[in-house]
C-alpha cells in the first residue's frame, strides 16, 4: 500500500513539474505559429548588430509584482508586444479592461492624439451562461471586472482613455465602423462574448489593423472558449499565433 501511494505522489509531482509538456502531447495547437519578428516591420532586430533590437523596441514598461493579485494579466512578452504595437496605432480599443493594466501600457506608448477606448463591466452587472460554455470563464467575468479605478486612474495617461462600463453584448459597434488601428479581445472568455467581441472587431478593424485574441491557451479550463472560437474562425481568416505567447493575431490585408 505504501509503495502504491508513494508511486502515486511521484505520478503526481511528475505531472505537476511538467503539466505544460504533458498537455502538449494531448492538445495540437490548429493555428499557424509566428515568431515577434514576422508580426510587423517594428519587430525587426537589426542584422548588422548581431540580431540586437533596434530603438524602436525600447517602451515606456512597468512590471506589476505578484502579489497584486490580477487575474488574467498578459504575460511581460505579450504586454511588451502590445505596447509596440500601440507606437504604430492612432485609434485603439480593448475588449476587457480589468485592472487596467493594458489600457495604461497602451497610452504609455502611444502617441499623444492616440484614442483608446476601453470596455468593462460593472461588478453588479448581471450575464447569463449559456449551456456547454466554460463555467470558470464566467466565474473569471466577476472577478476580473470588479474595478472602477484603475492603475491609469489619476495619470496623464488618463486623458487619453476612454472607459465605457458596458455589457459588450449590448455594444453598438457602428460608432467604430473600420476606425480602429489595434483591438485587443480580453474580456468575457465564454464562447459567445468571444464570439460577439470578435465580430464586432471584425467590423471595427481599419484596413492593415490588426486584432489581438488573449488567452489562446489549449488545455487551460477558462480558456476552453476562447480556443474553441478561435480555431473555428481560423477555418475562414487568417490568424496566427504567437511563438512563447497566447496571443493570437489577425491583419486586416
Amino acid at each position: 500500500m505504501l509503495i502504491l501511494l508513494l508511486l502515486f505522489l511521484n505520478l503526481f509531482l511528475i505531472f505537476f513539474l511538467f503539466k505544460k509538456k504533458i498537455k502538449s502531447y494531448f492538445y495540437k495547437k490548429k493555428i499557424s505559429e509566428k515568431n515577434v519578428q514576422e508580426i510587423h516591420p517594428i519587430f525587426e532586430t537589426n542584422e548588422k548588430k548581431l540580431n540586437f533590437p533596434t530603438k524602436n523596441y525600447i517602451t515606456n514598461f512597468f512590471v506589476v509584482p505578484n502579489d497584486y493579485n490580477v487575474i488574467g494579466m498578459t504575460s511581460d512578452l505579450e504586454a511588451w508586444i502590445l505596447s509596440m504595437m500601440a507606437k504604430i496605432s492612432n485609434n485603439i480599443f480593448e475588449f476587457g479592461t480589468c485592472s487596467g493594466k493594458t489600457s495604461y501600457l497602451l497610452a504609455l506608448n502611444s502617441s499623444e492624439n492616440c484614442k483608446i477606448t476601453t470596455l468593462t463591466i460593472k461588478s453588479d452587472e448581471k450575464i447569463k451562461i449559456s449551456q456547454g460554455e466554460s463555467k470558470s470563464a464566467y466565474r473569471n467575468i466577476f472577478n476580473e471586472s470588479k474595478y472602477e479605478k484603475f492603475m491609469f486612474t489619476n495619470t496623464k495617461e488618463e486623458n487619453k482613455i476612454d472607459v465605457r462600463f458596458i455589457n459588450s453584448l449590448n455594444f453598438d459597434d457602428k460608432e467604430f465602423k473600420e476606425k480602429c488601428d489595434l483591438i485587443f479581445i480580453d474580456g468575457g472568455h465564454t464562447y459567445s462574448i468571444v464570439k460577439n467581441d470578435s465580430d464586432k472587431a471584425f467590423n471595427m478593424i481599419s484596413k492593415n489593423g490588426y486584432i489581438f485574441w488573449h488567452d489562446y491557451a489549449l488545455g487551460k479550463r477558462s480558456a476552453r472558449d476562447v480556443v474553441k472560437y478561435l480555431h473555428e474562425v481560423s477555418k475562414e481568416k487568417k490568424l496566427y499565433s504567437i511563438k512563447g505567447t497566447s496571443l493570437v493575431y489577425f491583419k486586416n490585408e
